[in-house]
């Protein structure tokens, strides 16, 4: 009865917990789903959502505002909203599908529409408004919060998992026939009305309910892309982390108290000095680990069947073996959840998008810091003697093998005469170095950064005409 009572506490416990994170207002769900990108009373990362509802109805797509927030990208995509086509441009990244239900929706918008700011109350003495003292606000650093959450959680999986294997050890040690049998010698046979499995996990579970029904909701998940720069994923508060703390340190003392409690039934089984033996305490790590049987108890878990006089044992997994199975499948769930389902980290392929873009967006910054945010469009004629003699370098070292020392000609056009195959201009021959052409001519955007381009543009236009290669291309009489 003490099982099934313990398992109903466990299951209520969790449900009550479940019910109170459901039932929060609509000023916890916004806080807890919207603040990331929206403020209360004007536009921020997303758009200001007061009177937001009453477009939707005004417009006739009161249901189809549902549909915004569950997927705005499907619901643009059908070309059924009037307000979707509206709203897509406000911002260049599209809104992140929210996990949401229509009555709490009615609940954040409901919150949006009767919010009045707060009337800042009058500055106590002294403190006025120039006083820096009354200004001062507080924010957590919360890339240094994340970093400690993820190893107050990592702490929390190796304490349940440390407290399961326990838990095990000692209901498989009290459900022993040896067991048993040691506490008949001792007269004192507790049977099997122990099961601290259920009981931990009712303590559990009243904690985690009481942690829900309080302050976890601060915890604020961000999808990804929609964070703004330097800002971590996940939005993580002081009160969480000491949260945190306080379960940490009840998940140790439930181990230690199943440590103890192993330590007192195996007093209970063992003679202290057999206990105390290095012989006995290596084959106790055994039990734990593998849950093998003595051989002289091996009669009791030998199977019926029998094959030429080989009967086979019923051996039980070994514990190490399931937990690491069980782990593998926690893995999978925290991995599917990760990735498929919330949304939280990228695949390999959005990853690489992303990659990419960061890439281009650090070349252009390095770029325009270094003076380099040249291209085919903006190119000009370099005439200082600093940067012909660059340009003479640069031809020397990549063009002479085609177009001669001089620019005469060769396997290449002649550069010095006046016809040219792809125009005469600096920005005509800028591109013609910088991507190459299909005739042969390679590109070199991946040897020459764009002043070297340009330097190298300048000098071939500063060329003085050379007789070489028959001419080439289209005649430009007045091409420098």
């Amino acid at each position: 009865m003490k099982k099934y009572f313990n398992i109903s506490l466990a299951v209520f416990t969790l449900w009550l917990g479940g019910q109170q994170a459901i039932a929060q207002d609509g000023e916890q769900l916004f806080k807890a789903k919207c603040n990331t990108c929206h403020m209360v009373d004007k536009n921020s990362t997303g758009p200001n959502l007061k009177g937001v509802k009453q477009k939707w109805t005004d417009a006739g797509e009161a249901e189809m505002l549902y549909e915004w927030v569950a997927n705005s990208e499907a619901l643009i995509a059908s070309g059924e909203s009037k307000m979707a086509n509206e709203i897509k441009g406000f911002s260049p990244s599209a809104m992140t599908p929210q996990v949401v239900t229509n009555e709490e929706l009615d609940a954040i918008l409901n919150y949006i529409d009767t919010y009045t700011a707060p009337v800042d109350a009058p500055p106590a003495d002294g403190a006025g408004p120039s006083d820096p003292a009354a200004n001062v606000t507080f924010v957590p650093d919360y890339n240094e919060n994340l970093t400690l959450f993820y190893w107050l959680f990592g702490s929390i999986i190796v304490l349940l998992i440390a407290i399961i294997i326990m838990s095990t050890s000692i209901t498989t040690l009290v459900k022993s026939d040896y067991f048993k049998k040691k506490l008949e010698e001792r007269g004192k046979e507790k049977g099997e009305n122990s099961t601290p499995v259920t009981s931990i996990l009712a303590i559990i579970g009243a904690f985690g309910a009481m942690v829900v029904g309080n302050n976890s909701h601060a915890l604020t998940f961000m999808a990804a892309g929609e964070a703004e720069k330097g800002t971590p994923w996940l939005v993580v508060e002081n009160m969480d982390l000491y949260f945190m703390v306080v379960i940490n340190v009840i998940l140790l003392g439930v181990l230690f108290y199943l440590r103890r409690m192993f330590r007192d039934f195996m007093a209970m089984a063992r003679p202290k000095a057999a206990e105390a033996s290095p012989e006995n305490a290596i084959k106790k790590i055994n039990v734990i680990l593998t849950d093998a049987v003595a051989i002289e108890e091996e009669h009791t878990i030998l199977m019926q069947h029998e094959y030429d006089g080989i009967r086979e044992l019923d051996n039980n997994l070994p514990p190490w073996w399931v937990w690491g199975f069980f782990a593998t499948i926690i893995f999978a769930v925290v991995y599917i959840f990760n990735y498929h389902i919330f949304g939280t980290a990228d695949l390999q392929i959005k990853a690489y998008d992303k990659e990419i873009a960061q890439a281009k967006a650090d070349v252009k910054k390095y770029q325009e810091e270094h003076a380099m945010n040249v291209d085919e469009t903006t190119a000009t004629l370099l005439t200082d003697a600093a940067a012909i003699s660059s340009g003479k370098a640069i031809f020397e070292s990549n063009c002479v093998v085609c177009h001669n020392p001089k620019g005469e000609g060769n396997i290449g056009p002649n550069l010095t005469d006046d016809n040219w195959i792809y125009g005469p201009d600096v920005k005509d021959l800028f591109k013609t170095i910088k991507l190459g052409t299909p005739n042969g001519m390679p590109e070199h955007a991946s040897k020459l950064n764009p002043i070297q381009i340009q330097q190298v543009s300048s000098f071939v236009l500063s060329l003085p005409n050379t007789p070489g290669k028959a001419p080439d291309g289209k005649l430009y009489p007045a091409k420098k």
